[in-house]
């Protein structure tokens, strides 16, 4: 009997992996945020009275970006569950040690 390989456990890799990749979007995102806040800290009167406005938009950019990152988290725990249980599963279907 082959086993070309279990589409549970990859399918947990996957969200693994989709979970990272947006762990690492919204991270990139937040650093960028906070690099571009130190930049206009060196800005002159006039152009932090013009940039106030974005300001808000950047702090639900920032929020949206966190909220993100949670949900990349979860996805990634979720996604090393599935693939736990598809190898738990596994062993239990087929006897490996003998």
């Amino acid at each position: 009997m082959e086993i070309s390989g279990n589409s549970t456990f990859y399918a947990g890799l996957n969200a693994i992996q989709t979970g990272q990749n947006r762990v690492d979007q919204a991270s990139s995102q937040i650093a960028s945020s906070a690099v571009e806040r130190v930049s206009d800290g060196q800005s002159s009167q006039a152009q932090i009275d013009r940039l106030r406005g974005a300001d808000r938009s950047q702090e639900s950019d920032v929020a949206g970006s966190m909220v993100a990152m949670s949900m990349g988290k979860f996805q990634v725990e979720l996604g090393v569950k599935v693939a736990k249980a598809s190898d738990e599963a596994l062993g239990t279907l087929i006897d490996t040690y003998a």
